[in-house]
């Protein structure tokens, strides 16, 4: 196995910039330097991405950037001691010493291994202590080394099993009571540790929780789920625990082991800031009957928290449910928004039409014939009428889905069977979108509060399956039909009369305003609240009223414009953007025709204040156009895949192109104007948020 770091790898006491992404930069060049990535642009461009994520910085003047890229050819370390010392968002101050961890994406389990064990060794003092006192960089290469050779492990348990304590114990082993605490009846707890990439924050929040424990005559073990695998703990070990301590940053795997348990949650940085608070917490936790429980695999239990304690805010909270209501909509209404579409195409608008008897032409059609007996009007029209009505019934799903996985996102399993009641109550009080936001909201607040009940062991089993789902349906959507219904309707009915009333400069007015909320955050929650109002106005499925088709293509061709103009600003100005940019560039054309924002990410990460407003103008453009020159789309999705969707198409090419071209010369002219280009290298400037 080839070494993981070298002398070319390590710089001593000098000066790298005077802020993160500068170091980090440097750093990348200098691992592309060694050969061991294929270039400096996509690795310092993945390594800053993480960095963005969470701080790198812990306790001690120690930052440890890494990240997992494509470029890296090889598991590499890259060390330097700064002089002067560069803020890596640690509480206690700058950092001096920075190991910066450069994986392959597809880097093998060995390798992993020792990352992580090296990450693990950097919250030792006497390691650190030893790394600031090393005179050449062969030293430092020797001291590293033997961190990674110290201790044998067993090749049966990988280095993410049960983590080890700080002094070195092996996996598996849990903190004993320290010499003179009574060993009759310590307290136990269990942890888990995950962060997105799994290679050094996982690794160390385990061990200085561990420790902490260990301090404080705790037994702990901990799960670290990390990129090299992870090995489950035991269940009578959980079953054994006072209370639960999750520190993470993704979500818990198989999160229903802990069903029960007291818990206590943050951020996977605070596991290492604050191990000893986190502790503390948790036996207060256990001690408390009133305390928070884990209740499921919901994602509500493994966000990061707005107090960086135990608790998630109401407004994260709020945010969260409705992103993952929404999310899980968005299925329903793609599918079935483009079959729609294609009944429309095959049998024209009037198969959505009813007849005299107030029957659907197409369910007469449906009804009356079959492939073995066509109708008069011949295949094409048939095959249009079982489109559409499939598409009509998908569409069907929408309010009952968002607010069942509204639901889903406050109270996990429990939640889904009230929100989808809701959701239905509110379709049938005509009460809309909006109805299906309230109802799922009461649902999963209703069943959340229910679950927290603390009832009898024999009744435990019916509760999720029985018992909260009735209560909270009652309750839900009792509330919807005798309370909040109507006034939902009447406020939905005068907000789609309004919309269908919307000519000349009200309507550009509005296509402004959304293409603004489609740009500002790229698919993030503002666009998804732009994107949500359109597609709720599909689900309406009127034919005479062609406002809704109207703002769904406003948002879709407003949406597709920064990926499409980012692309065109690396052709117009390639010495602008790096090298991974250039290459983000050609994927982008492909990305913006398809309606996905999120290809204009990777530009807006490295570069926000000028790649944001840019694009937040040309899609202002592109919408205005839009709803001033009335194009449609029956469509939700597809972006130009999807013309035969669109009314008025060239109209809709068009102020996709002037947006394009707009948002391009503007990023490209914020560009020269904010930095200087140099003849030999591409400018490369990260302005920071």
């Amino acid at each position: 196995m080839a070494q993981l770091i070298t002398t070319d790898l390590v710089t001593l006491d000098q000066d790298l910039g005077s802020d993160r992404q500068q170091v980090i930069r440097r750093l990348a060049d200098q691992v592309a330097a060694t050969g061991r990535a294929t270039g400096a642009d996509g690795l310092y461009a993945d390594a800053l991405a993480r960095e963005e994520k969470t701080a790198t910085g812990i306790p001690g003047g120690i930052a440890i950037p890494h990240c997992r890229s494509t470029s890296v050819t090889e598991p590499t370390l890259a060390m330097a001691r700064l002089n002067p010392a560069v803020d890596f968002g640690a509480k206690d101050g700058p950092a001096d010493l920075v190991f910066f961890i450069a994986a392959p994406d597809g880097a093998d389990q060995e390798h992993l291994q020792l990352l992580s064990k090296l990450a693990r060794s950097l919250i030792k003092k006497d390691f650190t202590a030893a790394l600031r006192a090393a005179a050449t960089p062969q030293d430092i290469v020797d001291l590293v080394q033997g961190a990674l050779d110290a201790g044998p492990r067993k090749s049966a348990q990988p280095a993410d099993a049960l983590s080890t304590a700080a002094s070195g114990s092996t996996p598996g082993e849990s903190t004993a009571a320290p010499t003179g605490t009574p060993p009759s009846a310590p307290r136990r707890l269990v942890a888990v540790t995950a962060c997105p990439t799994g290679i050094a924050h996982t690794y160390m929040a385990a061990d200085s929780l561990v420790a902490a424990a260990k301090e404080r005559g705790v037994d702990l073990q901990v799960e670290t789920q990390g990129s090299s695998g992870a090995t489950p703990l035991p269940p009578e070990v959980i079953a054994a625990a006072d209370a639960v301590i999750f520190a993470v940053d993704v979500d818990v795997r198989d999160r229903n082991r802990f069903a029960g348990k007291p818990v206590i949650t943050s951020p996977v940085k605070r596991g290492i800031d604050e191990p000893g608070v986190m502790v503390d917490e948790a036996l207060a936790a256990a001690d408390n009957p009133n305390a928070r429980r884990v209740q499921g695999s919901t994602d509500s239990e493994s966000q990061q928290t707005d107090d960086g304690g135990g608790g998630e805010g109401v407004g994260r909270q709020l945010k969260r449910a409705l992103l993952t209501g929404v999310s899980y909509m968005i299925p329903f209404v793609a599918g079935g928004g483009l079959l729609i579409a294609l009944g429309f195409l095959l049998a024209g608008y009037e198969i959505a039409l009813s007849n005299d008897e107030g029957v659907g032409n197409g369910d007469a059609m449906l009804a009356q014939y079959t492939l073995l007996n066509l109708p008069p009007e011949g295949l094409a029209v048939f095959l249009g009428a079982v489109f559409f009505k499939i598409g009509a019934l998908s569409m069907g799903f929408l309010i009952p889905a968002l607010a069942g996985y509204i639901a889903y996102a406050l109270a996990d399993r429990p939640g889904i069977a009230p929100g989808f009641v809701a959701g239905a109550v509110a379709g049938f009080m005509g009460a809309g979108f909006l109805g299906g936001i309230v109802g799922g909201l009461l649902a999963g607040y209703v069943a959340m509060m229910i679950g927290r009940i603390k009832v009898p062991r024999w009744l435990r089993s019916l509760m999720p399956v029985v018992i909260i789902p009735l209560l909270a349906s009652i309750a839900a959507s009792g509330l919807m039909i005798l309370v909040l219904g109507g006034p939902i309707a009447s406020l939905t009915n005068a907000l789609n009369d309004w919309l269908s009333g919307m000519t000349g400069a009200a309507a550009v007015l509005l296509g402004v305003i959304l293409g603004l909320m489609m740009a500002i955050d790229l698919g993030g929650p503002i666009n998804k609240v732009a994107y949500s109002f359109a597609v709720a106005g599909l689900g309406a499925g009127a034919v005479a009223n062609q406002a809704p088709w109207q703002i769904m293509a406003a948002v879709m061709a407003a949406g597709m414009v920064p990926p499409l103009a980012m692309a065109l600003a690396t052709v117009l100005d390639r010495r602008r953007f790096s090298v991974a940019e250039r290459e983000n560039g050609k994927a982008a054309w492909l990305l913006g025709a398809a309606f996905i924002s999120e290809g204009a990410i990777p530009f807006a990460a490295v570069d926000p204040l000028r790649v944001i407003p840019a694009s937040m103008l040309g899609s202002a453009v592109t919408g205005a156009i839009v709803m001033g020159s009335g194009v449609t789309s029956q469509a939700p999705h597809g972006g130009i895949f999807v013309f035969f969707a669109i009314g008025n198409v060239a109209m809709f090419v068009l102020a996709i192109i002037a947006g394009t071209i707009i948002s391009a010369l503007t990023v490209v002219a914020l560009k020269r104007f904010a930095t200087r280009k140099t003849e030999d290298t591409p400018v490369i400037e990260t302005v920071a948020a």
